[in-house]
């Protein structure tokens, strides 16, 4: 089964699309945070954590 980000991507192959694709999810959790929307913020917090996963931490193959 393949995982719902490919960090193998010929998309993901420069680091700065990485890491926005990264940052960006978890800073709008924060923003739905500020305004009180608290479940979408959870969802994007989760979402940029697994694209953090992914991305920067697995990261793609040799």
């Amino acid at each position: 089964m393949r995982p719902l980000i490919d960090p193998n991507d010929p998309f993901f192959r420069r680091p700065a699309t990485r890491w926005a694709v990264s940052l960006f999810p978890l800073g709008w959790a924060g923003f739905e945070a500020y305004l009180g929307s608290y479940v979408w913020a959870a969802l994007f917090a989760i979402t940029g954590a697994y694209a953090a996963y992914m991305l920067l931490w697995k990261g793609p193959s040799a």
